[in-house]
């Protein structure tokens, strides 16, 4: 080969090296398009199904007391629970108990089955500072639906000598959300790039011996701009409508135009053993379990645990497919029994 035609040899190659390098930033570019169209939708449609009479079902998720979720993210799996429900939410570090990151383990959840996480953020652990870094971070990775909570008290703790921050209760994440989606930080700083739309969750009682109270903590997070609200567990259907009832209420004494298109999602434990029905009616605030369902499950206990698990699902079962009747958005909280969602939801 002459040396006029290794030149023309070489820029032949380097020409084609050069179109092939092209193609693959023209097909990551595509790539990187299309997820973020597939994931703009995919909120969309999250919103659209809470804000319409289908079914909306979200499962609680906590992350492990350990450095992976892949073990909870397999039990998911293995039950198909992914393709039986509109959604996930993850906690973060309940009870004041080490857990794996909550917004990494949302992330990767979402990543993982494609469907939208609700990631929890609690007041008890960062400040202002903290929180507006955690949720820029959060919203170039696409997780977008924030539950705001105050938190449970540090003093529960399984941690050494740990102390809460809590520079004010949830409503001061509502207000940071409120302020990043019209693109500034809490300072009213300009954000550059502004983050994409980011979807405030909050949290009531599901049960007060002065309803009007808690419609008044409603209306209060409502104001804040909350764009949905999840109960506490529900045990009772006329404890549901009353609860259906007074957010129709708080919708209209709401200031905030978004109120308007606000939803409530009924929560749902199921119970299945009768020490767990004793504890929640005598121990937990702002839950009521009717003494019918207690007496029942007690009754069931003295026959063993298979009569108690029996008598328990049929009741969860039971409960759950009435509420679905009467509102279909329900949130289930199963510590992570899957299991047991799946067999509630039903095929």
């Amino acid at each position: 080969m002459g040396f006029l035609d290794k030149i023309i040899a070489k820029n032949i190659q380097r020409d084609f090296y050069t179109l092939h390098l092209l193609l693959f930033w023209v097909f990551l570019d595509k790539i990187l398009r299309y997820i973020t169209i597939k994931s703009l939708f995919m909120f969309e449609q999250f919103c659209k199904t809470l804000c319409s009479n289908e079914p909306y079902i979200t499962v609680e998720v906590n992350p492990p007391h350990g450095s992976s979720i892949n073990s909870v993210l397999k039990s998911i799996e293995s039950v198909g629970l992914q393709d039986k429900i509109t959604g996930f939410s993850v906690t973060d570090n309940p009870l004041a108990k080490l857990k794996m990151s909550g917004i990494l383990s949302a992330i990767k959840l979402q990543q993982k089955f494609g469907k939208p996480v609700i990631a929890t953020m609690s007041m008890r652990d960062k400040n202002k500072l903290s929180l507006q870094s955690s949720l820029l971070g959060a919203n170039d990775f696409d997780l977008r639906c924030i539950l705001a909570l105050t938190g449970d008290p540090a003093k529960f703790s399984d941690q050494p000598e740990v102390k809460g921050v809590l520079e004010r209760d949830s409503t001061l994440l509502l207000s940071i959300i409120y302020h990043l989606n019209n693109g500034v930080d809490y300072s009213n700083k300009v954000l550059n790039p502004k983050p994409k739309p980011i979807y405030p969750f909050a949290v009531t009682n599901s049960y007060a011996r002065n309803m009007k109270s808690l419609q008044k903590r409603v209306i209060k997070k409502l104001d804040y701009g909350a764009r949905a609200i999840i109960t506490q567990p529900v045990y009772d259907l006329e404890n549901a409508k009353e609860l259906l009832e007074i957010f129709d209420e708080a919708k209209a004494m709401s200031i905030r135009d978004t109120a308007k298109d606000a939803q409530l999602i009924l929560g749902q434990f199921p119970i299945v053993r009768s020490r767990t029905a004793n504890f929640i009616d005598d121990r937990v605030p702002g839950i009521s379990v009717p003494k019918n369902i207690i007496d029942e499950m007690n009754l069931a206990a003295m026959d063993g645990e298979d009569k108690e698990q029996e008598v328990g699902f049929a009741l969860s079962k039971r409960l759950f497919d009435e509420v679905m009747n009467l509102h279909p958005k329900v949130h289930l909280m199963t510590h992570n029994r899957f299991n047991l969602c799946s067999d509630l939801i039903g095929e």
